[in-house]
């Protein structure tokens, strides 16, 4: 199956990577499973800024959509099962005064 992984803002600099790639992904894949792979491909910077692989959910500072929702709108979170053609974006938090 392949997905397509969107970066916007601050994580590109993190990840030194273009706005958005496509990954194939095995049958039955979930959310966590990609976050695990990224975690794997881009190192240390991504686990210590994005994801740590095991966890339930991104750092606090990035948002996770699939197909336009949320993380915490999804049922199963990071164990959501994840579908040829879904659309995943990684954000940072903007934030400041």
């Amino acid at each position: 199956m392949r997905i397509k992984v969107e970066y916007l803002g601050h994580i590109r600099e993190i990840i030194h990577s273009g706005r958005e790639e496509e990954i194939e992904i095995p049958e039955g894949a979930s959310l966590g499973d990609v976050l695990f792979m990224l975690a794997e491909k881009y190192g240390e910077p991504f686990k210590k800024a994005v994801y740590e692989p095991g966890s339930s959910d991104v750092k606090q500072t990035f948002i996770i959509t699939v197909n336009g929702y949320l993380l915490n709108q999804l049922d199963s979170g990071v164990k959501t099962k994840l579908k040829h053609g879904d659309h995943i974006i990684l954000m940072s938090i903007v934030s400041g005064g």
